[in-house]
């Protein structure tokens, strides 16, 4: 069903969605329900709104940050559509991957791909692997999506908003884009708008002010998202890094299995790359033989050298064997002293 249609006709039970979410975190505030503390400072990266919000490059800038400050994070996750059912699943010793894409979760094992030293682990009940980290050494933790997670406590709760889509509609699902009441924001402590750009970059800052003038105290960043390199499957590994103008000259089919893939086609029109068609696919699609024959016969339809497709689809195609190149775009985010001085007095401040 078209998002739109959804909305509409889940608009009437928002009232009741709202009453539900504000009950539940008034029985953590009350310690009706538990709310379980680790001995080491948490930060939680999570948003407001429902789909992507580019979450991933940022958990994996501060988990870098954190390193060059001479600490030892580790990034605690969910592990959303991972077939890994135990209470703790270890993706990432932090020196050895262990989890694949199918067992792990798509996003925790592209942090896990990524952050070398840094472990990833994941559990329904983040509390149990959040423990095991602490207990294996990590010195802060990185809660990935966590703002909606409050049995594990927190000492940072930072929201991010995508710089394109903001606070969508402004509605609380099922009648809009909303996670919980704008009210929620109470319970954090600062806000990232990711993906700014040149496009959106006005509209950025000016949420950003009302952000901070509805919230005082809580300031607001603005994230760039840079496509750093193109990652390779050529050489069988999936993760030979290449320079983007490598593939510039390519005539190139696209794919991506995310929230808003129209996002990722704006990425590869800004890097002028030479896109001769386009299929959006499921969020966190799985990718086996056949659905993998089916893209690469489009893509042969159109007259395609070779296909494009994010990192996070990447990790999922690991052990298949494509008839064409396939190339993921790193993205990486960047962002100013400002925040790097923010989290810093905030870890030594708690």
């Amino acid at each position: 069903m078209d998002r739109t249609l959804l909305y509409v006709a889940g608009r009437p039970l928002s009232p009741l969605y709202c009453v539900a979410m504000r009950l539940r975190e008034s029985l953590y505030n009350a310690g009706m329900l538990r709310v379980n503390r680790v001995d080491v400072p948490v930060i939680s990266v999570g948003n407001l709104t429902l789909g992507g919000t580019g979450k991933t490059p940022v958990v994996q800038y501060i988990a870098r940050l954190l390193q060059k400050e001479g600490l030892r994070p580790a990034v605690i996750s969910r592990g959303y559509m991972g077939m890994a059912g135990g209470k703790v699943n270890i993706v990432s010793d932090g020196s050895s991957v262990l989890l694949d894409a199918r067992k792990a979760g798509d996003e925790p094992r592209l942090l896990a791909e990524t952050l070398q030293g840094v472990p990833v682990l994941t559990g329904a009940a983040r509390t149990h692997p959040a423990r095991k980290a602490v207990e294996h050494g990590a010195e802060v933790l990185i809660l990935d999506d966590g703002f909606q997670h409050l049995a594990l406590a927190r000492d940072i709760d930072l929201v991010l908003f995508h710089a394109d889509t903001l606070a969508g509609n402004s509605r609380v699902f099922p009648g809009g884009d909303l996670r919980e009441p704008v009210k929620a924001l109470n319970r954090s402590h600062a806000f990232i708008l990711t993906n700014t750009c040149g496009r959106n970059r006005e509209r950025a800052v000016r949420f950003a002010d009302l952000l901070s003038r509805r919230f005082p105290g809580r300031p607001a960043f603005l994230a760039e998202y840079v496509p750093t390199v193109a990652v390779s499957s050529e050489d069988g590994s999936w993760d030979k890094e290449i320079a983007i103008e490598e593939i510039r000259g390519k005539t190139l089919f696209a794919f991506a299995g995310i929230a808003f893939p129209g996002r990722f086609v704006q990425t590869l029109n800004d890097l002028q790359l030479d896109i001769c068609g386009f299929t959006p696919l499921a969020d966190h699609q799985r990718y086996g033989r056949s659905n993998l024959a089916e893209i690469l016969r489009q893509a042969k339809s159109v007259g395609a050298e070779a296909c494009v497709t994010t990192e996070k689809d990447m990790v999922k195609l690991k052990g298949l064997r494509p008839s064409m190149p396939i190339y993921a775009l790193r993205m990486e985010a960047r962002m100013n002293a400002d925040f790097h001085a923010f989290l810093t007095n905030m870890l030594r401040s708690g």
